[in-house]
This record gives C-alpha cells, structure tokens and sequence, in this order.
C-alpha cells in the first residue's frame, strides 16, 4: 500500500456565502495531492506525457461528512490500496481537520492512456518499478 499526505491551508476564495468550503474545490483538493505524491515518487504529469501517457479522471465520488472552513488547514491523503496492473489506478482519498477528524473521502478512478492515440494503455514500467516495493510483503519495512 502506498500512501502519501500534503498539507493545505484554506483561503478565503475557496469559501462560498455559507463560509465553508465549496463543493466543487474537493476534486482539486484530492488533484494536488495526487500531482504531489506522483512527484514524491519522482514523476509529474509533465514526464508522464513525455513517456506519452496521459491520465484523465473516469469516475470520482466524493463523502462530505464534516465542514472545512476558512483559514482550516487540513490534510490530504491519498492511497493506493494496489498496486495498478491494469490500465486504472484508483485512488482513496481523505481530508482531516487540524485535529484529525475525518472531513471527507474520495475515490478516484484516473485511466493510464496513449496520448497519441487516446487508447487505454498500462502502468508504465518506470512507474511499476517505483509502486512495487509498497506492495510486496516485509512487515520490517514501514511505508
């Protein structure tokens, strides 16, 4: 299992007129912490497309149980519970509150494509190379 944390501060264009955050800002939320955990691991987006591969979203729910509010700083999490065989990766997210309550989960489905061709492709093997040691059993190495 692979999962990787990023702090975010909430500002005040994030907030609509009830004063907690908007809706819509959650998948961005879960996007950054996906680009920063993809970046820990030594890619970006931008390598990736250089490879020729491209990853769009192909389903996202997302569970509101706590409000976020102005100024809140919360921290996101992603995981990857397996490791992608396939052409999909999917993605549990949570955000937690400065005192570590569960404010939100996610899970999102993204497609490994072609960019050349916009046809489903697989894990590309840098990537599997980089994923693997998370997923194969040591209970000495923590993760």
């Amino acid at each position: 299992m692979f999962s990787y944390s990023t702090p975010i501060r909430i500002h005040y264009a994030l907030t609509d007129q009830m004063g907690v955050v908007y809706h819509g800002h959650y998948a961005q939320f879960f996007e950054i912490a996906r680009t920063e955990a993809f970046r820990h691991l030594g890619f970006t987006y931008k390598s990736m497309e250089e490879m020729g591969i491209i990853l769009p979203v192909v389903d996202l729910h997302t569970k509101f149980l706590r409000p976020v509010k102005y100024d809140d700083l919360i921290k996101v999490t992603i995981t990857l519970r397996e490791l992608p065989l396939h052409h999909k990766i999917v993605f549990h997210g949570e955000i937690t509150n400065e005192t570590g309550e569960l404010c939100t989960t996610s899970i999102v489905t993204l497609y490994f494509m072609e960019m050349a061709t916009m046809r489903r492709t697989t894990l590309p093997q840098q990537m599997k190379d980089v994923l693997l040691p998370f997923f194969q059993a040591n209970p000495d190495t923590p993760h």
